[in-house]
């Protein structure tokens, strides 16, 4: 369907509400990309959101480029640039284009980037504080995954009691009941068990049902 309205309706062709509604639709394109995993190259989430940004520049819309910025801060923290994103998350923690919400989520973006650079204890601080701003801003779906990314902060310290009980807590209050959030749930539960030679099994039980998961949200029955 995404396909379908941007190659039905070429940029050049639009006014502005068109083109607002052109630059809408690629960032949503972008992410559909990077929950596939196809952030770098030619048909990417990062050109996406690129070529969304470089719209909403002409339209002089400047909440909108700041999100794409964050959404192109993500790109580079999951093609493996952490030291960029992690840089680039800070930034965008402070800019006042941004929502506060977008703000907290820069600053917990700010956590996984750090985290999975090794950086834990630091990574552990900058995520409790966004946990604190989700609560104090009412958004319990982003106050839920804040938590399970400290807890796997606290996996990559040792600290797997910790661990442990943040991901439960992630687990128990999880709003959203889309199959993508539940097989990352999933996915961080059966990591943080992999990590205990005591429940290793039970993480290998965990993860083989959360790839199983994947496989019937690419190929419903």
């Amino acid at each position: 369907m995404l396909d379908r309205w941007l190659t039905r309706y070429p940029p050049h062709d639009l006014d502005a509400t068109g083109l607002y509604l052109f630059a809408r639709t690629t960032a949503l394109r972008g992410d559909l990309l990077r929950d596939q995993g196809t952030v770098v190259g030619p048909l990417s989430a990062g050109r996406c959101y690129a070529r969304a940004q470089s719209v909403f520049e002409q339209l002089d819309i400047p909440r909108r480029v700041a999100q794409l910025d964050l959404s192109l801060a993500v790109v580079a923290e999951m093609a493996g640039h952490l030291d960029t994103a992690a840089r680039r998350y800070e930034t965008l923690a402070a800019d006042q284009r941004l929502s506060r919400r977008d703000r907290a989520r820069a600053l917990m973006w700010i956590g996984t980037a750090l985290s999975k650079n090794g950086e834990h204890a630091y990574a552990t601080r900058v995520m409790t504080a966004a946990c604190r701003d989700f609560e104090d801003l009412s958004e319990p779906e982003d106050w839920s995954v804040a938590h399970q990314k400290l807890a796997l902060a606290h996996r990559g310290a040792g600290d797997l009691t910790t661990a442990l009980h943040l991901i439960s807590i992630a687990r128990n209050t999880a709003t959203s009941h889309s199959p993508l959030q539940r097989v990352r749930l999933d996915t961080a539960y059966g990591h943080i068990l992999l990590t205990d030679p005591a429940t290793a099994n039970n993480g290998l039980t965990v993860l083989a049902g959360a790839a199983g998961s994947v496989d019937l949200t690419v190929f419903p029955a």
